[in-house]
Formats: structure tokens, sequence, C-alpha cells
């Protein structure tokens, strides 16, 4: 039986029904908006993994697990009063529209530019910017940094700020400064270490970590995403070593540090054989 195909109409009818006071779902009924924050940040975080694994047919499945969270927030916008789905795009292509003269001259969907080779990148970024900061104001915040979110993945939120900040002005003119601060803050954290305040070791470990985000952004590389990527190798690495050790008929709690150390230096040359393969 071929599956019916359905629209973003249909999915905001079924959200309905979820919430029906009456007939709806019990655990539905229940949510908030604090409630299911966990379950968004999660969604986005397993679109994010899909991506990254090339894993493109469960994308889809993926993003439409993210997309009923806004669906879901949306319902419980539309029960206050507040907003409803509708809105939330309405309001979004406005705004799209407005960040883009570039593409929408005249600030409609139908307008076009006449001469699109005109159009300059480094112009059109510090346009964006510009619009942004206006938009900021217009809400009453009128502070440079004022609208980052604190829960932002940490990595991700100090790279914002640096890129905030770098916006404005403030910023080292090359990746020499960043490099150099990297080495300052790990002196830093020796000479806390030695002293064994933990506050103190837990604030310049801070600064240490803040300068190297500063790095990867003057490289152009996403700081969460080499993270994330530097997290992978470790545990692509951890698990040989031990599967080997599975394989010896020994396990990670009877190996010493030193066999571990050995399959570790294999684990990493196992990984040259077959990038050049």
């Amino acid at each position: 039986m071929t599956q019916p195909k359905h629209s973003v109409d249909d999915l905001v009818t079924l959200m309905q029904r979820l919430r029906e006071p009456e007939t709806g779902c019990p655990w539905d009924l229940k949510q908030t908006y604090t409630s299911i924050t966990p379950s968004t940040l999660e969604e986005a975080y397993e679109v994010v993994d899909a991506i990254e694994t090339g894993d493109f047919d469960h994308l889809k499945e993926e993003l439409g697990d993210l997309l009923f969270q806004v669906i879901f927030y949306a319902q419980l916008g539309a029960e206050e009063a507040r907003f409803d789905f509708a809105t939330i795009a309405s309001d979004l292509v406005a705004k799209l529209i407005r960040r883009h003269p570039h593409v929408f001259p005249a600030g409609t969907l139908e307008s076009r530019v006449s001469d699109a080779s005109a159009r300059n990148e480094t112009d059109i970024r510090a346009r964006w910017e510009q619009l942004k900061q206006q938009e900021r104001v217009s809400k009453g915040k009128e502070r440079a940094l004022a609208d980052i979110p604190m829960n932002l993945a940490a990595l991700s939120r100090a790279q914002k700020l640096q890129k905030r900040a770098a916006n404005m002005g403030f910023d080292w003119p090359d990746i020499h400064g960043p490099l150099a601060k990297v080495e300052e803050a790990l002196a830093e954290v020796r000479a806390a270490l030695v002293s064994g305040d933990i506050d103190e070791v837990a604030e310049v470990i801070g600064d240490l970590i803040f300068a190297a985000v500063n790095v990867s952004r003057h490289a152009k590389v996403d700081a969460e995403s080499a993270l994330r990527r530097g997290s992978h190798k470790f545990e692509q690495r951890f698990n040989y070593v031990e599967s080997r050790l599975q394989e010896a008929g020994s396990s990670l709690e009877l190996a010493t540090l030193e066999q571990m150390d050995l399959l570790w230096d294999a684990a990493k040359k196992n990984e040259k054989k077959l990038t050049k393969e």
C-alpha cells in the first residue's frame, strides 16, 4: 500500500489533535516550552550527526523530528494566543527578505536584482551585520553581545562572541595574536597547577580553551565541529585498542598502560594506512 503524501498543514493538524484536551495524547498534553527543550537540543544534534557521518538517508527523518519540535512550540504559542506556525513562517520570510537586500532590492519576495554580477560578498556580510545590529537596537538590545544565548554549546558561544566582537572591530589582525594568547594561557595553566588553587586552575583553563577557539575562528574552522571531529577520532582509536585487547583474550581492565599505549600507536598507524588506501 502506497503511503499517502502529507503536507505541512497536515502536520499542524496532527499537532492540534495531539494536544486536544479530551482526545489527545496524555504525554503531549503534559508538555510545556521548558519540558521539550531537551528534546529540541537532542534532535538538532542528531541532524548534525547525520550530516557529519554522511547518513543522508537518515537525515530526512532527523530533519522531520526537528521540524516537529518547531510545530510543537507553534501549537503551544497558538494555545496561548501568542503566535502560531503561520506567523512564525511569515515573520521568518519578512526577516530574511529584510536581511537580503542584494537579492530582494525592493523589500518584496517578488523583487529581483537587475545585475547579479555586482554583488560583493564582503559588502553583503557587512550589510548583514549592520541590519542585525539595527534589529537588536529595535528590540532594546543595544549592546553588541546582548542577544547571544547563554545556553549555546560553550564552544559555539565562545566563537559567536568572538565573531560579534570582531565585526565591531575588536579583533587580532591575523592568527599570530590568537596563537600567542594560547601560549600565554598555557603558561598560566602551568603556574596555576603549581599553586594548587582549583578555582584559578578552572579559570585559566577556560582562558586557554577560549584562546584556542579564537585560533580556530581565525583559521576559518568551526570550533564545535573541530572538537566533535577530534572526539570522534579519540573514540575510534580507543575502540581499536579495546578490540585488539579482546582479540588477545585481555581487556581494558587487565591491560597495562604500556600495552594500551602501544595499541594506541598502532591505531594511529592504521588510520594513516587507511587514508593512503
